[in-house]
């Protein structure tokens, strides 16, 4: 699906988030990765096989800058 050079990471790497991003909706919170990966604004993903990924990165505390 990536035609970048050098070619982003598939999704199934480590680092799947590096790829770039090909659609962004900000007003919906999500985005779609050139490897296929849907990823939201809460850090929750949705693979390109139909597996969800729960958020996995702490968000600040109510009230905290990020």
């Amino acid at each position: 699906m990536c035609h970048h050079e050098p070619q982003c990471p598939p999704a199934h790497a480590v680092d799947h988030e590096a790829a770039c991003m090909v659609a962004f909706h900000p007003e919906q919170g999500w985005g779609l990765l050139c490897n296929g990966v849907v990823v939201f604004e809460d850090t929750g993903e949705l693979m390109p096989d139909g597996r969800s990924v729960p958020i996995h990165k702490a968000m600040p505390a109510y009230g905290q800058a990020a």
